[in-house]
């Protein structure tokens, strides 16, 4: 596990396979940390490529930013990442939150994409009932903790038949889960309710997508992939079957293959 500060917090992330690879930097989401991608990692190390895996300012092994932590801090944060590791241009992405920081930092620092990973997440600005649930949930976890919350969303997280069929991926959500502390992903939740709109930035960019969704995601079906994958001018869309809110920890080789053959065909190793 490697570190460096930014903007006062100390952030913590790995960095595996060949230091003149292509760089692919992936963002966990909420209220997960960097292990969530330890299979995608692996995969991608294998087969030659750079792999950043940070804890996002609040969740894992990072230092913790209460009050409000909006979408454009996280995505500044990855790009100092890629400053400190010698990074110029990089594949960005990132599921569910991760991928709409993703969103922000192609918005943000475009020049800077090479390509970018969108996974079983939502381009839209928040709307003001979402605004209402995120602040609320922010609350009630800063009152109540994490616990109750894991074990009531643990079955949208993954797709509900995978909680019981897949025992350790389970074992490994909740325990993310549970282990954030509240005043990250209150911060978080708070930041994430004030996000604006990606739908013109992906109309505008110039870098391929692949934009993937688990075929029984709850909380970003099928449907808001396809919505993104239509508004990028070069998108690949992949839909994940037997996985929901996170096919890359439920179907991890169906989500590698599609993820290497995208990054083989648009993005290959030297």
């Amino acid at each position: 596990m490697h570190q460096l500060t930014v903007a006062g917090a100390a952030l913590r992330y790995d960095d595996a396979g060949p230091a003149d690879g292509i760089a692919v930097v992936l963002v966990h989401g909420h209220p997960f940390d960097r292990t969530l991608w330890r299979p995608q990692a692996a995969a991608l190390v294998a087969a030659g490529y750079r792999v950043l895996t940070p804890d996002l300012r609040g969740y894992g092994a990072s230092d913790i930013t209460p009050g409000s932590v909006l979408l454009s801090r996280f995505a500044d944060d990855v790009a100092a990442l890629l400053d400190h590791a010698g990074v110029e241009r990089a594949v960005v992405g990132g599921v569910s939150m991760g991928g709409q920081i993703a969103m922000e930092f192609h918005l943000r620092h475009p020049g800077r994409v090479r390509a970018l990973v969108l996974s079983d997440t939502s381009a839209p600005a928040e709307t003001a009932e979402g605004k209402a649930f995120r602040n609320a949930l922010a609350d009630r976890l800063l009152g109540e903790g994490m616990a109750g919350y894991a074990d009531e969303v643990i079955d949208k997280m993954l797709a509900a038949y995978n909680v019981a069929a897949l025992p350790d991926v389970a074992a490994h959500v909740l325990g993310m889960m549970r282990a954030t502390d509240p005043r990250g992903a209150a911060a978080a939740l708070r930041g994430r309710a004030e996000r604006p709109d990606y739908r013109d930035s992906l109309a505008a960019a110039r870098v391929p997508a692949l934009v993937v969704v688990g075929a029984d995601d709850v909380y970003t079906p099928v449907a808001e992939a396809e919505a993104i994958a239509g508004l990028v001018p070069d998108a690949t869309l992949a839909v994940v079957e037997g996985a929901g809110h996170l096919p890359g920890a439920e179907r991890p080789e169906r989500f590698n293959s599609v993820l290497l053959d995208f990054l083989r065909e648009r993005c290959p190793t030297p």
